[in-house]
């Protein structure tokens, strides 16, 4: 008998079906302890935190495809394993929870930037201050808050989903809130699909309110871009970007926004932003160490 077996191999998602999917995502939920795939922590007041949601184990590829019209920031397609499991935010942080934080810890936004209210996405956050939400809710729960990395990032998007969107290679208004007013298929970029209902929509919307993914999160492409604790790569097979001193670090973004193409919104799609920028379309996600 082998004394030290091997451990079994990480499922592939992308050969996965989604009822498959699913049963994954409810097999690494029980796994961890809860009855559901979704579920809340409760701050030290006795409310809610952010509604999280399982995401398990796996492979995937990341990046764009060989035919994905996309810059050469989003490549190569590589195989990346998520060897651990976590819990990840169903919705981008909400202007009402970031006010929770705000309240407990004195932190104000400042008067001259654009402040949303209840279950729009919170907007004009710097990077720093998100992980400062993190760091709080660690502190409020007992268990560990972070961003996620773009890794972990693009595997949630994904969901065993190998195109370029959520569902395929084409997206609508029913699955992002981007600016456009005609569809994109990634894989045909110069022969767009156009679609009669499209229509350009200005400002973040409340989260929630489009299809989700398979593995139930809402608002991954589209409404708000989202940062990422990953520092900024000039491609994935180029370094980390490191500043200069005393200079901010520029950092991954994810998913697209209200006011961006929805090109954008592609799973493989990023952008550099720097830890300490604010923007009317720039908020952030959680997640949650299981």
């Amino acid at each position: 008998m082998n004394p030290n077996p091997r451990p079994a191999p990480l499922p592939d998602t992308f050969s996965l079906h989604e009822g498959e999917l699913i049963a994954l995502q409810v097999t690494a939920a029980h796994a961890a302890g809860f009855a559901d795939t979704h579920f809340r922590d409760a701050l030290a007041d006795g409310t809610a935190a952010p509604l999280l949601v399982v995401i398990p184990a796996g492979a995937f590829e990341y990046g764009a495809a060989a035919g994905e019209d996309a810059p050469a920031q989003d490549r190569p397609r590589r195989t990346a394993q998520i060897e651990r499991g976590f819990a990840i935010g169903v919705y981008p942080v909400t202007t009402e929870e970031f006010e929770a934080y705000a309240r407990a810890t004195g932190w104000r936004p400042r008067r001259e930037l654009v402040w949303l209210s209840g279950r729009k996405p919170v907007i004009n956050i710097r990077q720093t201050e998100a992980r400062d939400y993190c760091n709080w809710l660690t502190q409020q729960t007992g268990h560990r808050y972070r961003l996620p990395t773009e890794l972990e990032w693009e595997y949630a998007y994904r969901a065993g989903a190998p195109r370029a969107y959520p569902h395929g290679d084409r997206i609508t208004p029913a699955d992002a809130l981007y600016n456009a007013s005609q569809g994109f298929d990634a894989a045909r970029p110069k022969r767009p699909r156009l679609l009669s209902r499209c229509f350009i929509r200005c400002g973040a919307m409340e989260v929630g309110k489009l299809r989700p993914n398979r593995w139930g999160l809402h608002d991954m492409p589209g409404n708000v871009w989202e940062f990422t604790a990953s520092p900024w790569t000039r491609d994935h097979a180029s370094p980390a970007e490191r500043p200069l001193p005393g200079r901010p670090q520029a950092v991954v973004t994810k998913g697209g926004s209200w006011f961006d193409p929805p090109s954008d919104c592609r799973a493989a799609a990023r952008r550099r932003r720097l830890e300490n920028e604010l923007d009317l379309n720039l908020g952030f996600r959680v997640v949650r160490e299981l």
